[in-house]
């Protein structure tokens, strides 16, 4: 299965690979022609592999914090947050590498109650200031039991295109899909203290599946 929001690009890169091997097909030269070939199939290959959309199995419970992607965590910190949870709270930051799977996933049932985009700068995602400089999207979602969790989309320096289909007053549901971010990128998922954080820094989530913490 591969993302919806990669079929544009998907088709781009098949176009573009037909026309090299019909070019190669047509220099008559055995070397030039492999090259082609070769630099066809591999160019394919790898926009197939990093479009995948695999179906993930959410965890039951409404309480859960689920991871929004698939990534490394390369940083948990206390920060003060004012625009969204106006409190204390602890950021998780996730990054992603190019050969990791990019749909991104709701960490939270709940009820959006704020969306912003910014654009910006393309500091590379394991960039401290990239969560305040970069691109980015920014989602503030309620939980039913009145608990606010604050979650971004950071492009990374690759990464220049950020994709979401979520919006102030949408119903969502922990571990669904709502967007996308192309090549390297960041996640970040800001939490109050009534968040018990389950998860450690240079831990691989998966996202859709990885608990990442309880709300108590």
């Amino acid at each position: 299965m591969f993302a919806k929001d990669g079929t544009s690009v998907i088709i781009t890169v098949i176009v573009i690979s037909v026309i090299m091997g019909l070019i190669g097909y047509a220099l008559h030269n055995a070397w030039a022609t492999n090259i082609l070939y070769i630099a066809a199939i591999l160019l394919t290959a790898f926009t197939l592999y990093f479009f995948r959309d695999p179906d993930r199995t959410t965890p039951e419970g409404d309480n859960l914090l689920i991871a929004p992607a698939d990534g490394k965590i390369v940083l948990i910190k206390k920060v003060n947050e004012d625009k969204y949870l106006k409190s204390e709270a602890t950021q998780i930051s996730i990054f992603l590498s190019p050969l990791d799977v990019h749909v991104n996933r709701i960490p939270v049932s709940g009820v959006i109650e704020y969306e912003q985009y910014y654009p910006g700068a393309y500091l590379v995602a394991w960039h401290e200031k990239s969560s305040e400089l970069n691109e980015r999207s920014e989602f503030g979602v309620k939980h039913s039991s009145g608990t606010k969790i604050y979650f971004k989309q950071i492009a990374g320096f690759v990464a220049r295109r950020i994709v979401y289909h979520i919006g102030v007053n949408d119903k969502v549901t922990a571990g669904k899909r709502f967007g996308m971010m192309r090549f390297g990128s960041r996640m970040d998922i800001i939490v109050p203290s009534n968040v018990k954080i389950d998860v450690k820094k240079g831990q691989h989530t998966v996202g859709g599946e990885t608990i990442m913490g309880i709300i108590e």
